[in-house]
């Protein structure tokens, strides 16, 4: 594979790496209806302040998220509207491979990495 290929290809990986963290996606997934302060992500996630403000940080640095200033409140938005379109489609996927995704074993919480079944011999 030609090195740029394989460039983009770390980098879409890169980006899904992102997406692949549920606190992280909650966070994506609340700001889907619009710019938030952290007081309102707390709320509509459930997750902690110091939670969301380093996952924050994390999809800030990353450039899926922005932030604003609105006097003593920071607001945070979504980056680009196709993080929420992409958001979208993968509901329409899953509908689709849901019992598929739910009964995988090659991806865990313990071990999120693939790890094929009885080794790689070439076939998978």
């Amino acid at each position: 594979m030609p090195t740029f290929q394989i460039q983009a290809t770390n980098l879409k990986a890169k980006l899904y790496r992102g997406f692949a963290d549920p606190s992280r996606l909650s966070i994506l997934e609340a700001l889907r209806t619009g710019p938030l302060t952290v007081s309102a992500i707390v709320e509509k996630t459930g997750l902690s302040r110091t939670n969301v403000c380093n996952h924050l940080r994390c999809l800030s640095d990353c450039n899926l998220v922005l932030s604003a200033p609105q006097g003593r409140y920071t607001l945070y938005q979504l980056s680009h509207p196709k993080i929420a379109d992409m958001l979208t489609l993968t509901e329409e996927i899953l509908r689709d491979i849901a019992r598929g995704v739910y009964e995988c074993t090659n991806y865990t919480d313990d071990h999120p990495e693939f790890t094929a079944k009885g080794g790689c011999d070439g076939s998978c």
